[in-house]
């Protein structure tokens, strides 16, 4: 859970302006050296941006991916009811017990049932998977008509696609954790193929778009987590957005 110092208020207005880019970009520099200054600024602004197409008191969220408790907080304080899954049990005990209901299980293989969800939400996951658009369609499944998915992850080609190994990735993903371990006398945390993966903005618009033509979804929006909303037209050029996106969002309704 989060610090008392740090608990967030119930539901945090939403405003994508510079102030909030600014915010969101000076944490984000801090996510090895003080995860939780990031992932609970984070955790705040994505209730504060499910808010704006959910009325969260009472609405169950489940969260692929979540981790430790930073999420449950934040959207449990909202009013929300909390569900985390997250494949690796160090993971889900991280940060002390646990927050919601805490699930073990993997992305790719759901272990809910359809329909169950009113959000399936997930952040900085479908990269870490070797298949981002089973991952999504599994979201769609147990989420209930009405409902909503809310995809967020680190595009391959942005600056951050490497984490934790920096620009490197941009030489290839496995030199640049070869030469990581070289360095470091271990490999990444996040090490490509094996826990990381090239997850490029282009086809998850693409299956978005022909779920959207199947009548399965309803696209709600696709923007640029970080950026201002003056800067969203970058989403809409192919080729720019996978390199200046940062972390892209999808969000869909399912029908």
């Amino acid at each position: 859970m989060l610090p008392q110092d740090q608990a967030p208020s119930a539901v945090p207005s939403f405003r994508a302006d510079l102030a909030r880019s600014r915010r969101l970009f000076s944490v984000f520099l801090k996510e090895q050296s003080d995860p939780d200054a990031f992932y609970g600024a984070l955790a705040q602004d994505s209730v504060a941006m499910v808010a704006q197409w959910v009325d969260l008191p009472g609405s169950l969220i489940v969260d692929i991916g979540g981790g430790p408790g930073y999420f449950a907080a934040a959207f449990e304080a909202a009013g929300a009811r909390y569900a985390g899954l997250e494949p690796d049990a160090g993971e889900l005990v991280a940060h002390g017990a646990p927050g919601g209901i805490a699930v073990r299980g993997s992305g790719l293989a759901l272990p809910l049932a359809d329909g169950c969800a009113d959000v399936a939400f997930s952040s900085n996951v479908l990269e870490h998977v070797p298949d981002p658009v089973g991952m999504a369609e599994e979201m769609v499944r147990i989420t209930r008509a009405g409902g909503l998915v809310v995809l967020s992850w680190t595009p391959w080609l942005s600056p951050h696609g490497g984490h934790e190994t920096g620009m490197w990735h941009y030489l290839g993903g496995k030199r640049a954790a070869d030469r990581y371990a070289a360095r470091h006398g271990q490999r990444p945390k996040n090490d490509f193929g094996t826990s990381l993966y090239a997850c490029p903005v282009g086809p998850m618009v693409r299956w978005a778009k022909e779920a959207a033509a199947a009548g399965r979804v309803e696209v709600v929006d696709i923007f640029a987590r970080y950026h201002p909303w003056w800067a969203q037209r970058v989403m809409k050029i192919p080729g720019v957005r996978e390199f200046a996106s940062w972390n892209s969002v999808i969000v869909l309704r399912v029908r």
